[in-house]
């Protein structure tokens, strides 16, 4: 069963991202093709780039880095539940990728975003350059959540019958990437 890192990427105290973060996580156990596993930018707390070496060395110095290795080493896809920041995805996520190198290819990739009338989207396409650098496969389907505070009810994600059906495609597509994947991820 191929292993789902599912990384909330908004860190700021404020962040509305958390509850569709988990959101997702749940609906991907449902699926049932995944074993899950989540991370929280927040609480990884990375510093900004405090390893002395290339990371595509993986000579990591700190344990904070070795343990994100370790997690990121052991996913076979990703989903990336990202804001919208000024057109873009937030700093701690390119951090948190930057991190590392080699433990991210030929790893399929979704991302789920939201923000105002764009939904993130201008996020997405700004961070699929920094993916296909890393060799890892973006796929095309994914979550876009316009008017984010629309939907959320009670501190929880309040999804619509096509936020549902987006990720129900978006999980056949990253399981068909990460079963295919299996055999060629770097180790």
């Amino acid at each position: 069963m191929p292993k789902l890192l599912v990384v909330a990427c908004s860190t700021r105290p404020s962040r509305v991202g958390l509850p569709i973060a988990e959101w997702t996580a749940e609906r991907a156990r449902a699926d049932g093709r995944f074993e899950v596993v989540f991370a929280d930018l927040a609480a990884l707390n990375l510093p900004l780039m405090d390893e002395p070496h290339h990371p595509r060395l993986r000579k990591y110095q700190h344990e904070h880095t070795r343990r994100w290795s370790e997690t990121v080493f052991g996913a076979s896809a990703f989903i990336f539940v990202t804001p919208e920041y000024n057109h873009g995805y937030p700093a701690p996520l390119k951090n948190a990728i930057d991190y590392l190198h080699e433990e991210w290819k030929f790893k399929p990739a979704a991302l789920v975003s939201y923000g105002g009338m764009a939904g993130g989207t201008r996020a997405v396409q700004a961070i699929k350059p920094v993916l296909d650098c890393l060799r890892m496969v973006p796929i095309y389907e994914g979550l876009n959540i316009a008017f984010i505070h629309d939907f959320l009810k009670d501190g929880r994600f309040a999804a619509t019958k096509g936020h549902e059906e987006a990720a129900a495609s978006m999980f056949e597509t990253l399981h068909f990437w990460a079963t295919r994947n299996a055999d060629i991820f770097v180790r």
